[in-house]
Parts: C-alpha cells; sequence; structure tokens
C-alpha cells in the first residue's frame, strides 16, 4: 500500500499524481506505470509511462454520432526537470478528426510542492489546423492541489485566454488504486457564465 504516516496517522499517496482535473501537472508516470480514466462517464483515456520521463496517452469519446470519421486525442509528455520540489514538463494535447481539421495545446507545465500541497503553472500555444485555416493563440493555466484529511484533496485547475477564462474547483477522493474527482466548472466570456459538474474517476495500475 503506497503513502506515508504523518503525524501518527497513515496517510494514501494520490493515485493520479500526474493530472489535475483535466490538465497535467510537471509529475511523471514511472516506467510502466499508468492510469485509465473517464471523464463526465462518456470519454474514456489513459495514460502510460514509456520511461521514467515519458509518457504517451490517448483518448475517444463513446459515443459520436455524425456519420464522420471518429474524433480522438492523443498526449505525449516529457519530463526535463525533476528536483526535490520542483518538476517541469513539456507535451501535446492533440485533438484529431474534429469537425474538418484538428487542433490541440502544446505546453509548458510545473509543479512545485509536496506530493500533499503543491501549485502549478503552465503556458501553452492553442492551434487549430483547419483545413481552410490556420490559427493560435496563447493560454495560461495555474493550480493547485491541497489534502484536507486522510482520503481528500481539493483541486483548483484555471484557464486564461484572450477572450476568456476557465475556472474549475472542486475534490478528489484517494483511494489505493482508485480515484473520483467532483468539481464545478465555470468558462465565461467577460459577459456570459455558465456552471456546470465535472465528474472524472481514474484507476491507476503498476504502481
Amino acid at each position: 500500500m503506497n503513502g506515508q504516516v504523518v503525524a501518527g496517522e497513515f496517510r494514501r499517496a494520490d493515485p493520479n499524481p500526474t493530472r489535475l482535473f483535466f490538465g497535467p501537472t510537471a509529475r511523471s508516470l514511472k516506467q510502466g506505470a499508468g492510469y485509465f480514466g473517464v471523464y463526465e462517464i462518456l470519454l474514456p483515456f489513459v495514460q502510460v509511462g514509456l520511461t521514467d520521463r515519458i509518457s504517451f496517452g490517448a483518448g475517444t469519446p463513446l459515443i459520436f454520432g455524425d456519420g464522420s470519421a471518429h474524433p480522438f486525442w492523443i498526449t505525449p509528455k516529457i519530463q526535463v526537470y525533476s528536483g526535490e520540489s520542483l518538476q517541469a514538463s513539456v507535451g501535446v494535447m492533440h485533438f484529431l478528426n474534429v469537425g474538418d481539421g484538428n487542433f490541440g495545446v502544446a505546453y509548458v507545465v510545473g509543479t512545485r510542492g509536496t506530493a500533499d500541497s503543491a501549485v502549478t503553472g503552465g503556458v501553452g500555444y492553442a492551434y487549430d489546423r483547419s483545413y481552410n485555416s490556420t490559427n493560435g493563440a496563447a493560454v495560461v493555466m495555474i493550480g493547485a492541489e491541497h489534502r484536507v484529511t486522510r482520503g481528500m484533496k481539493i483541486l483548483s485547475e484555471n484557464y486564461i485566454f484572450n477572450g476568456g477564462a476557465i475556472v474549475t474547483g472542486g475534490v478528489r477522493w484517494l483511494g489505493e488504486r482508485f480515484s473520483a474527482d467532483l468539481a464545478l466548472v465555470v468558462p465565461t466570456d467577460g459577459g456570459t457564465t455558465v456552471a456546470f459538474p465535472l465528474v472524472n474517476m481514474v484507476y491507476s495500475f503498476a504502481r
């Protein structure tokens, strides 16, 4: 069983430390380790450590019914620095067969802190490669995590981009290999603001 004793209390390790709700932290998977999960019940994904610093993942919607090619995404990631309390990584979240082209985000991300309490910040370039246009824009991500009980963390994951922002906050329940996230996502464009729930479940293997 993975974890540590703090103030006489055993605390399980977070089985999913390389992600916030959706975006990555700078932590890496060990070679042969990985996780399988699902966003919002209908969006399964997997990520596997190819080496201690390089991982690769993919996902696809379970339901997609407009008759076109099935969309999917890939998530290669490379850790370029690992210190005692600071890590840095680069990677891409690339989406294919979406509409008439593909798009994604190439990013640099850093995480500072401990397994129980840390902040993550990143900058990225969001690109759109449709068949009749090529567009791009900068995006900034700021996230944080903090353990509040033996089996629970609070998390925040927020994005700022030209013309708007996305604010996300919620909790993660920690099992030995399973984790579950429940959060509220609030996108805003400076005018209309909506909110919707986010539910993620993840199973980690070969840890």
